[in-house]
Order: C-alpha cells, then sequence, then structure tokens
C-alpha cells in the first residue's frame, strides 16, 4: 500500500515537473523576438512577395516590397545578421525603416540564406551564405521587368555578419556569367551602393588582433575552432581570407560606403563587445578615402556625419540619379 502511494506521489511529481516544464518552455518562446519566430515587426508592411525561391538551396527564399511607381524603381536588399549561425530575414526592421523606403518610390528585399552549419563541406564554409547573397543579387535584377526594377540602382544592407557580407558584394568583382546557361547567372552581382550596420570589415585575424586587442572573431567561418588557431593557420589560409576579406577586395571604383555603429570607438582597448567594434569602420574609411571610395562612418560624435541612419542614407543616395 505504501509503495502504490509513493508511486502516485512520484508521479505526481513527475508529471507536475514536465508541465512546469512545458509552461517555462512556453514563456521562452513568447519572450522571443518576433524575427526569431520568422515574423516581421508591426512597423514592416505586408510583402507584394513571400518566399520566392531564388536558389536550389532550402534557406534561398527571399521577400520582396514592390514601390509604387511609374517607373523602374531602386531595389534595398537587406542580408540579417548572426554570425552566418542564425538569423532570419524577418530582422529586416532592424536595419532600414522599410516603410520610409517605399514611400519613397524604393522597393525592399529581404534573403535568408544558408547557415555555416549548413556549409560544412564547403571549404570554406563561408562561401555558401555569401554566394547565396550573390546569387540573391543576380535573381533580384533578372525579375526587373516584372517587379518594376531599376538593375543600375541596387543597394545591400544589413547587420553584423550581413553587413561584412554587404561589404564583400559590394567590392567584390563581379561574378556575371555572360555566358552561363542559366539566365540568372549571367547577371550582374555588383551594387550602386551599401549601408552596413556593425560591419566586421576585415577576416584577417592578425589584422583584427592589430586593431581590436581582444578580437575573438571569424574562425568558423573558415571551417575552424577558436580564434587561437585561426590566428596560428592565419598565414596558411591568406589567400582564402583574401576573397572573403571586405577590406582585401576594396579596390577604386567600388560601390559608395556608409558604416554605422552604435558606440564609440576605443581605438587600441580592450572593448565589450569587440566583433563589432566600431575600429572596423575607422579602419575601413582609412582604406576607402586611400581608393577614392566615399565612405561616410558614423558613431557618437562622428565628424562630418551627413545621414543619421541607414535609411536616410540609401534614399538620398539611391533618389539622387
Amino acid at each position: 500500500m505504501k509503495k502504490n502511494i509513493f508511486a502516485q506521489i512520484l508521479f505526481r511529481a513527475v508529471i507536475g515537473y514536465a508541465g512546469f516544464a512545458s509552461l517555462l518552455a512556453a514563456d521562452e518562446a513568447k519572450s522571443q523576438p518576433l524575427w526569431k519566430k520568422g515574423i516581421y515587426h508591426e512597423s514592416v508592411p505586408e510583402p507584394t512577395n513571400e518566399n520566392v525561391r531564388y536558389g536550389p538551396e532550402h534557406r534561398n527564399v527571399l521577400d520582396f516590397w514592390k514601390a509604387p511607381s511609374d517607373k523602374p524603381t531602386p531595389v534595398v536588399i537587406s542580408i540579417h545578421g548572426g554570425g552566418w549561425n542564425g538569423g532570419d530575414k524577418a530582422q529586416l526592421h532592424s536595419f532600414v525603416d522599410s516603410a520610409k523606403l517605399l514611400e519613397s518610390g524604393i522597393s525592399v528585399a529581404a534573403i535568408n540564406y544558408r547557415l555555416i552549419k549548413h556549409c560544412r563541406d564547403l571549404d570554406p564554409p563561408v562561401q555558401g551564405p555569401l554566394s547565396d547573397a550573390a546569387r540573391a543579387v543576380q535573381f533580384i535584377r533578372s525579375r526587373a521587368e516584372d517587379w518594376n526594377i531599376d538593375k543600375t540602382r541596387i543597394a545591400a544592407t544589413g547587420g553584423s555578419a550581413g553587413a561584412c557580407t554587404s561589404l564583400w558584394l559590394a567590392y567584390h568583382d563581379d561574378l556575371a556569367d555572360p555566358t552561363a546557361r542559366d539566365p540568372v547567372a549571367r547577371e550582374s552581382t555588383r551594387l550602386m551602393c551599401v549601408a552596413a550596420i556593425r560591419a566586421q570589415t576585415t577576416l584577417d585575424p592578425r589584422q583584427m588582433k592589430s586593431w581590436i586587442p581582444n578580437s575573438k572573431y571569424g574562425a568558423h567561418a573558415f571551417g575552424l575552432e577558436g580564434f587561437e588557431k585561426f590566428l596560428a593557420e592565419r598565414d596558411r589560409l591568406l589567400p582564402v581570407i583574401n576573397q572573403y576579406s571586405p577590406v582585401a577586395l576594396l579596390d577604386v571604383g567600388d560601390a559608395d560606403t556608409y558604416l554605422f555603429y552604435p558606440i564609440v570607438p576605443p581605438a587600441g582597448k580592450v572593448e565589450r563587445d569587440p566583433t563589432h567594434s566600431a575600429v572596423f569602420g575607422v579602419e575601413l574609411q582609412k582604406h576607402c578615402l586611400e581608393k577614392g571610395v566615399p565612405c561616410e562612418l558614423v558613431y557618437p560624435g562622428a565628424p562630418e556625419v551627413r545621414h543619421e541612419d541607414a535609411t536616410a542614407y540609401l534614399i538620398d543616395r539611391l533618389k539622387s540619379k
């Protein structure tokens, strides 16, 4: 009899714990940002086209907002952040005000792409998300007639890893293949301008360390575990690193650049968030000036700020033509 009573108490305790755990899980799900559930912020209008497939991979989908216009419109392409390890196209509101862009006659696209975990078979894995972003640019250009797009006025924006990807697109040689059987692959990957938010502007670990002493980012992009391993392998990997590092790709005639950081750059000091340090922006701007590439750098107290945010910059730049 006592055994039965004990068993009942234990059973109720287990059921109670399970119920409590499920409540905790439910509360956690409720507390997650909407973008983690793939849901756009309330400030974002309903897309004109949802989950349009731009490539063969499972995350090769984008949403598109068509600006009302009698003439072909510019397009801003949003590339989400998350260290190439997470994130979703629903982060759009974190980078730009899509409603303002649309009101200004600028169409908008937001893309998903393969994450590093989906690209373990690639060398380096970072080529997966970056090549997906290039494909998305080409696909959007290929829909110019259907979506009323001006192919000559394409811009990219994004935060963190999405900002690094945007800069990679802005500075990389055109990946168009005029002889390709696939018509999408014949389209250009070049951008008119780029608005990068909290961007990593180099993926060279030695360069990062010289700019920001407590740097710790980037090893995963090249299939390595830990920053020390990344540093140790740097010389061997440098030719590959330079294919994906924005500052190494930057050249004369590349896309006009806007860099936004919410913190002041404490040059040469240990930082609380070295992965998103404004020193990345300071150093890239120096290289842009050397190459004659227009570059506006924004952080609290920065000199010569003309646009308070990426939205204002993109409207001004894309509508100036």
